[in-house]
């Protein structure tokens, strides 16, 4: 009873998104969003100011459900201020300005977490890695400062279950190109009910929040996400924290935080710096911290 309580919650949560993703507030004094239309998507980018030292890793970015590609734009924003080269693409469920989008029923089983395989929203998959096909060879994108052999991806909610499976919770998913993955609220059930998260092999960063509902709840629980999950792994629960707090809601509290846990996780993975000791340890705004590298 308690597992099906928990998917009528996290469903929930995915198809609510369009809602409260506002796509229009951004952070201040980052670049300005660029819009390209590249391998068949809309795709927006975020590319570092000129005087950013080279070179700038790869960050794809996955909405939620009915989401939009700038719905987390202080924080792909913020990425890209720090020497990133940020790409985000609106996936077919993306809901930006369409109504009738969001209000259709969703064309996934809402029943068990069992029913979701690797076909599951496998076109969210196609996007991403037929974005990174179509830049890599694309002349303005393809050479420096561009740095390919670091690509990262970063999703929230159900975008988190599709870089998730990206980075091997899926076997069939898994891009070598990809080399760390940062997933916000992430839409992990059906990964924890397979068994299947064993599958990644390379360094995630799990973020939920104490007022996450079901999500957060699948990420720590014995058995769960982060302990099914092998090294390096961390997760980071912000107290207070919604399953909204990572898009552009007019009032979110958390934004700084998760701006500073994103860029230390990217950075010491994509750029080699050391991870900062003060982000090991207990601070005011987070209520559960782990982490094994």
């Amino acid at each position: 009873m308690a597992a099906s309580r928990t998917t009528r919650l996290s469903i929930g949560a995915l198809c609510c998104a369009a809602i409260l993703a506002v796509s229009a507030a951004a952070a201040a004094n980052g670049p300005e969003p660029r819009k390209l239309t590249i391998a068949g998507l809309e795709v927006v980018a975020w590319l570092p100011p000129d005087t950013a030292p080279p070179p700038w890793p790869i960050i794809v970015f996955s909405h939620g459900f009915h989401g939009c590609a700038t719905q987390s734009s202080f924080l792909t924003q913020a990425i890209a201020a720090s020497g990133y080269a940020v790409f985000a693409p609106n996936h077919k469920d993306s809901a930006c300005g369409k109504l009738s989008s969001w209000l259709r029923q969703p064309d996934f089983p809402t029943k068990t977490p069992r029913e979701w395989n690797q076909d599951s929203f496998a076109d969210r998959a196609r996007d991403i890695r037929n974005l990174i096909d179509a830049l890599q060879h694309d002349p303005e994108f393809s050479a420096a400062p561009f740095d390919w052999t670091n690509v990262g991806l970063i999703g929230h909610s159900l975008g988190g279950y599709t870089v998730l499976g990206m980075a091997g919770a899926w076997p069939q998913w898994k891009d070598p190109r990809v080399r760390a993955v940062l997933a916000l609220s992430p839409y992990a059930v059906p990964f924890v009910a397979h068994h299947t998260l064993r599958g990644i092999g390379i360094p995630v960063m799990y973020q939920g929040g104490t007022r996450d509902g079901g999500i957060t709840a699948v990420l720590e629980r014995r058995g769960g996400a982060y302990q099914q999950t092998p090294a390096p792994k961390y997760l980071v629960e912000f107290d207070s924290a919604g399953h909204f707090a990572w898009v552009d809601t007019r009032n979110s509290s958390r934004h700084s935080l998760i701006v500073e846990f994103s860029l230390a996780f990217l950075n010491r993975y994509l750029k080699g710096k050391p991870y900062p000791a003060d982000l090991k340890q207990p601070r005011p705004g987070v209520a559960d911290l782990r982490f094994q590298e």
